[in-house]
């Protein structure tokens, strides 16, 4: 039996929705080849005008081309031609597509914070996330990437829960309709689930690329 790698090179050629039905939930990155769990990439699209769109959300029709979700490998792509390469044909690249990626990743986080906050399933404030870490309702916690990290040690105390940075006070604030926030707690579920894997996007385009919190 072949390897994963080799499976995804006999899939090079299929249509998008051929290879989800044979490589399920694996996909393989254009620059690096590496096969990868879609959770850990990036999906682009060709559109109309043959102008490369980013795919956050996997859902614009047509072929996915996909990239491990890395600053530097989507720097390697456009360096190398990768997209035009994948779609065998002219590619218009955005010059700010970096700047795009980004922002298309850190407005997913809000928007799962904001389903999360909507649905019960999250709360802001650092007496509100005390009184769910006691009672043990916490999946994951939240912090400011601006906030003060001897403070989330005070905030945790021993308790090991993952714990993200993806936004600003300001932004955060911003979801839960309060000017700055700095405590944002979670509850297990599957928007929990998702928010980790947005956030751990992001973190692979703003740790390579140095882009600020927003």
């Amino acid at each position: 039996m072949g390897s994963l790698a080799d499976a995804a090179e006999q899939d090079e050629d299929l249509p998008d929705d051929a290879i989800a039905r044979e490589r399920g939930p694996l996909r393989r990155c254009i620059v690096t080849r590496q096969v990868l769990p879609k959770e850990a990439m990036l999906r682009f699209v060709i559109g109309p005008a043959r102008e490369l769109i980013p795919d956050p959300g996997g859902r614009l029709p047509g072929r996915g081309l996909w990239l491990a979700a890395q600053d530097g490998v989507l720097r390697k792509a456009l360096k190398q031609g990768a997209f035009a390469r994948a779609a065998r044909g002219q590619v218009i690249v955005p010059a700010d597509l970096g700047a795009f990626v980004v922002s298309a990743l850190r407005q997913r986080v809000k928007d799962f914070l904001g389903f999360a906050r909507r649905g019960g399933e999250a709360v802001a404030g650092r007496e509100a996330v005390l009184e769910w870490l006691r009672a043990g309702r916490v999946a994951l916690v939240v912090q400011a990437s601006d906030g003060s990290p001897a403070e989330r040690e005070r905030l945790l105390g021993r308790r090991e829960l993952p714990v993200l940075a993806p936004l600003s006070g300001e932004a955060l604030g911003a979801v839960f309709g309060r000017d700055r926030v700095v405590h944002v707690a979670v509850a297990p579920g599957k928007l929990a689930q998702g928010l980790l894997v947005e956030a751990e996007r992001l973190a692979g385009f703003e740790m390579d690329a140095g882009h600020g919190p927003a």
